[in-house]
């Protein structure tokens, strides 16, 4: 980078985006609702062939133990391609937390399964999900459980599906011809893209846009967790099934729902930094290793492993 009818049993409660799906759904709304919920996780569903070597067990989500999402956000529906936005998620339903760390796309550290270096969000671009999972899994030092891609194109749905959201814009800026003022503002689905997307002008660069992006998606959850969000169901699951994968199957999401629901009230955002440096005249950054460690040893910490 250069960032919820109560007919006897409780379901899942119209929710938002990606995250939300996994930790805010709440009780029930009816049958109509769960079964388009559910139709929208059987679309979404992608099992990925892998076993971390940093976990002996699958974590077992119906124990409540502390797990780790890995978001993928690409420009196609495609199983290749470049991720521009790497997101790893730590949740503990011990302390009711959600830790959020930003990964830049350029950062420099070693493609798993390429035996090079190379800029982190080349590894998708290389083997899919499986080696962004193995590459990300390595440089963190933590399991890295499950993941969810995003399309990115289809992420404009998503916003305009909850009815657009509103950020709190530090930098005024213009991006494909559309002008960010300074302070509060509401995004459409085709407004919010371009926002979450500028970083040349950003001074500070990729932090600079991972900080949008985390806004935008705390937004989303903020706005699909609403009671109006609860008439639009229909199109907030259509338009999550058609822009989103993961390995996370419907159960596991029920298991989450039941047990870590409180953490996704309480999410923390993790920066970290680093210097930029060009090798064969190709810019990367490049994270310090007193840094590195700090993350992974507050990540470890999230998880339980320390």
């Amino acid at each position: 980078m250069r960032s919820n009818n109560k007919k006897g049993k409780k379901w899942l409660k119209v929710t938002g985006i990606i995250f939300l799906v996994l930790l805010i759904a709440g009780g029930a709304y009816g049958f109509t609702v769960y079964k388009s919920f559910r139709t929208a996780v059987d679309t979404m569903h992608e099992p990925v062939e892998r076993k971390t070597e940093k976990r002996e067990e699958p974590v077992a989500l119906v124990e409540k133990e502390p797990f780790s999402v890995l978001m993928l956000g690409t420009d196609s529906k495609n199983n290749k391609g470049r991720t521009d936005t790497i997101i790893v998620l730590t949740v503990n339903p011990t302390n009711n937390s959600v830790k959020m760390l930003s990964i830049p796309r350029d950062t420099r550290t070693e493609i798993i399964g390429r035996g090079k270096q190379d800029k982190i969000n080349h590894a998708h671009a290389f083997g899919g999900v499986e080696m962004a999972m193995d590459t990300v899994e390595n440089f963190l030092d933590i399991p890295i459980d499950y993941y969810m891609k995003v399309n990115m194109e289809g992420f404009k749905d998503v916003v305009n599906a909850v009815g657009g959201v509103t950020v709190n814009n530090t930098l005024d800026f213009s991006y494909d011809g559309v002008h960010f003022p300074v302070g509060e503002i509401t995004l459409t689905g085709e407004e919010a893209l371009p926002y979450v997307r500028m970083r040349k002008e950003d001074p500070n660069g990729d932090f600079g846009r991972n900080t949008r992006q985390r806004q935008v998606i705390q937004a989303v959850l903020k706005e699909g967790a609403s009671i109006s969000s609860l008439t639009n169901f229909s199109d907030i699951f259509k338009a999550i099934g058609d822009n989103v994968k993961t390995n996370l199957t419907f159960d596991q999401m029920v298991d989450i729902q039941k047990n870590y629901k409180l953490a996704g009230n309480n999410i923390q955002q993790m920066e970290m930094k680093g210097n930029g440096t060009r090798i064969n005249g190709i810019y990367y950054l490049q994270i310090p290793q007193d840094e590195q460690t700090r993350i992974q040893n507050e990540l470890k910490a999230q998880l339980e492993l320390q």
